[in-house]
């Protein structure tokens, strides 16, 4: 006659058995090829995901994993990818709150991603300075740190919808070059103080360790003022693409000055005037002129939904988006559901930090008739979002840096939702 103790060990294997029909072994299973115990190595293709059940409680779920995955039917993706000398863009119309995922923080690359042996780089300061020192990051961690949630911004963000808007852009296409993290690091006064900066030294040269050797000159004010040697972003080292293992990072800035894979800062008296700052980054404007040094960040706003290439239905939604300035904290965000004839402050769903995204939301009812969906941005200066016919008056189409106009989204009366770009 069977014992309980033998009932109990046939049910636990007949259990086993029925977990492991469709569904993967674990990568630290003691059953998977991957294992220790397993022996040699897997050779191949990983283990296929999770297999979707009709119903999920009819077995055990997945087992714990080293790194986390978002789930199969959630799939944001940068854009377009593949560039050495390029960009990548962060969908916006796919997240939600302030925190840019890192794995989605835009990408702008001179010349590539540098492999860089984090045991060996060093970051070098001297010049106007009374001893030039060399520190690695383990150097830099020694020091008080802090941690900051600001945005960075490509100058050239909104470039392609201020020029060329198309009905068929997304909010990835026309603002996905800007991103917004939580960075930890330390401030660049500290590591002046460090070395000794001479009191005649107005400027510094931050200078990369990537192919293009990116240099840019920056004011000695801005430096003892917000800059910060950054080493981590949203809670784990900075990753390749932003400039591991440690990056300059200018609050507000345009995002070519926040020099990432930094190895050198050169203190002097005057800006060097490398390329990045003659032949590019300058603005060229009305009456054969051009602004050089537009360091800051203007206010702006973007819809992030409803936005291309959605269908929405008759009813209330909220209208939600993302506003930010390089000059401090947002303080108005307002919306327009008919082409700007009238305006409604929108609500403020996260706290407006000083150079940081804010998330902004609107409800709204529609009724069916066609619709024009605008937003407009206020910082704490006082400087309201301009109109692209504003802007265009002062500045001409001739630039493809600092565009900050006013997007609209247009709702046909089928629901079809299009980018609007002639505000």
């Amino acid at each position: 006659m069977p014992t309980r103790r033998d009932m109990l060990t046939r049910t636990a294997g007949a259990v086993g058995g029925a977990v492991l029909v469709g569904l993967p072994l674990s990568p630290l299973s003691p059953l998977s090829p991957l294992s220790p115990q397993a022996g040699t190595p897997r050779v191949g293709p990983p283990p296929p995901g999770p297999t979707i059940l009709d119903d999920p409680t009819s077995a055990p779920g997945a087992p714990t994993s080293a790194v986390g995955t978002r789930a199969p039917a959630v799939v944001p993706t940068r854009a377009p990818v593949g560039l050495i000398a390029g960009s990548s863009l962060t969908p916006h119309q796919s997240l939600t709150g302030t925190i840019t995922p890192a794995d989605l923080h835009f990408e702008r690359h001179h010349a590539g991603i540098p492999s860089i042996d984090p045991a060996k780089h060093e970051l070098l300061i001297h010049g106007l300075v009374e001893r030039a020192l060399a520190f690695s990051v383990a150097d830099l961690q020694r020091f008080p740190q802090v941690t900051r949630t600001y945005f960075i911004e490509c100058s050239g963000n909104g470039g392609g919808a201020y020029r060329r808007p198309r009905p068929e852009m997304t909010p990835q296409q026309i603002a996905g070059l800007t991103s917004n993290s939580e960075w930890t690091g330390v401030p660049v006064r500290t590591l002046l103080a460090e070395v000794g900066a001479k009191p005649d030294a107005t400027w510094i040269l931050a200078e990369g360790s990537d192919a293009a050797v990116m240099t840019r000159s920056i004011p000695m004010a801005k430096a003892m003022d917000d800059a910060l040697i950054a080493w981590a972003q949203n809670g784990e080292p900075i990753r390749p693409a932003q400039g591991y293992p440690m990056r300059l990072l200018l609050p507000g800035w345009e995002g070519n000055t926040s020099i990432k894979w930094l190895r050198r800062l050169e203190l002097g008296t005057r800006p060097w005037m490398t390329r990045e700052e003659t032949s590019k980054y300058t603005d060229p404007l009305l009456n054969d002129t051009a602004r050089q040094f537009s360091f800051e960040v203007d206010a702006k706003s973007i819809i992030t939904s409803p936005v291309f290439p959605s269908q929405i239905t008759r009813g209330w939604r909220p209208i939600s988006g993302l506003a930010w300035s390089g000059r401090g904290r947002i303080t108005r965000v307002e919306v327009s559901t008919d082409a700007g004839r009238s305006w409604r402050d929108a609500r403020l769903l996260t706290p407006p930090l000083p150079k940081a995204h804010v998330r902004f939301e609107h409800m709204w009812e529609w009724s069916g008739s066609e619709a024009l969906l605008l937003s407009r941005a206020t910082d704490e200066t006082g400087y309201v979002q301009p109109t692209r016919a504003e802007l265009i008056a002062v500045r001409g189409i001739g630039t493809s840096y600092h565009s900050n106009p006013i997007y609209g989204w247009k709702v046909a009366s089928d629901g079809n939702v299009t980018f609007h770009g002639e505000t």
